[in-house]
């Protein structure tokens, strides 16, 4: 029964052991990171942390095979992590996904549950990219910002409409202003606007800034400005 006891507290791995758990980690990390940089589609992305999905990945893999089963080494790396300040915010909550799928694939690779890892990357990392690609979770018709600057003493009367009726299935005026001294006076024109075919934003700002008097276009959507 004593030996039975210390047995639990016991963790035998080879070399060969810690090579195949590392690559495994390793090649699974790639993937995710791929998957993140693919799909990601914000402006602030960062090769850094695409790089630290790799490394997290088999780092957790080493964590891991150190810990084995053995509650005194658990408890001192949980004494050792407890002194690292994590200074870096995470506000896209992708990016916490990322980070814990590269933390459960480090997991699996690093107990040798080679099909749990190579399988459950495969397996999560199609289901988010198809979910990204058809776009599930926006909805169907998006509110974009429109904004225009314009030189008002050169500005013809109403001059917006047409074209907004063009490409836009609805559009409020929400805000004016007007900034600079006459007769060089510029107005700024705010639009709430919903797009008939949001495929064609870089044609209304090129229709828009056609207009005599146009001094500055932007379309605002999500992160992404045209």
């Amino acid at each position: 029964m004593a030996n039975d006891f210390q047995n639990i507290f016991m963790f035998n791995i080879t070399a060969a052991d810690v090579i195949g758990n590392v690559f495994v980690a390793m090649i699974c990390g790639i993937f995710i990171a791929l998957l993140y940089k693919y799909t990601y589609k914000g402006l602030n992305y960062s090769a850094a942390f695409t790089i630290s999905l790799i490394m997290l990945t088999m780092i957790t893999a080493i964590v891991i095979m150190v810990i084995g089963n053995n509650l005194a080494r658990a408890f001192g790396m949980v004494g050792a992590m407890s002194i690292i300040r994590f200074r870096t915010a995470v506000k896209d909550a992708a990016d916490i996904m990322f980070i814990f799928f590269a933390l459960s694939i480090g997991l699996a690779a690093g107990v040798k549950l080679y099909s749990v890892a190579v399988l459950g990357t495969f397996f999560v990392g199609t289901v988010y990219l198809v979910v990204t690609k058809f776009s599930f979770a926006l909805p169907q018709n998006r509110e974009f910002l429109l904004q225009i600057s314009a030189r008002s003493d050169q500005l013809p009367d109403n001059p917006f409409m047409d074209i907004l009726k063009i490409y836009c299935r609805r559009h409020k005026l929400v805000n004016v202003k007007t900034m600079g001294q006459e007769p060089y006076e510029l107005m700024e024109f705010s639009y709430y606007i919903k797009m008939k075919d949001e495929q064609k934003g870089n044609d209304l700002v090129a229709g828009i800034r056609k207009i005599a008097g146009i001094e500055q276009v932007n379309l605002f959507f999500d992160e992404d400005e045209l």
